[in-house]
C-alpha cells in the first residue's frame, strides 16, 4: 500500500473547559487498489482482440447482404420492368437495414476494444 495511505488523519487542538482534546479533521477512507498480474493482464487483452474480431464478422455478413439486394433488384428489373420505383424503393430500404447491422457490429467491436 502506498505510505500516504496509510498517514495519520490531520488533528486539530480543541480546549474543551481547560482539556486539551484532538480530534480528527478528516478521516480518508482505507481503499485498495484491484491488483492483476502481468499474465492476467495479456489474457484480457487477448480477449479484447478475439472479441473484436469476431464482432467484425458481421461486416462482412452486411457486405453480403448488400450485395444479394441489388442483385435481386436486377433480377426483378429485368422480369417486369414497370416496375421499377417501386422496387428501387425496396432496394434502398433492404440496403439500409443491411448497412446499420454491419455498422452495429464495428460499433460493438470499438465498444470491445476501447470501453473496456
Amino acid at each position: 500500500m502506498n505510505a500516504a495511505r496509510l498517514a495519520l488523519p490531520i488533528t486539530r487542538t480543541v480546549a474543551v473547559r481547560s482539556q486539551v482534546v484532538a480530534r480528527p479533521l478528516a478521516v480518508a477512507p482505507l481503499t485498495r487498489s484491484f491488483q492483476t498480474t502481468t499474465t492476467s493482464k495479456d489474457i484480457d487483452s487477448a480477449a479484447k482482440f478475439i472479441g473484436a474480431g469476431a464482432a467484425t464478422v458481421g461486416a462482412a455478413g452486411s457486405g453480403a447482404g448488400i450485395g444479394s439486394v441489388f442483385g435481386s433488384l436486377i433480377i426483378g428489373y429485368a422480369r417486369n420492368p414497370s416496375l421499377k420505383q417501386q422496387l428501387f424503393s425496396y432496394a434502398i430500404l433492404g440496403f439500409a437495414l443491411s448497412e446499420a447491422m454491419g455498422l452495429f457490429c464495428l460499433m460493438m467491436a470499438f465498444l470491445l476494444l476501447f470501453a473496456f
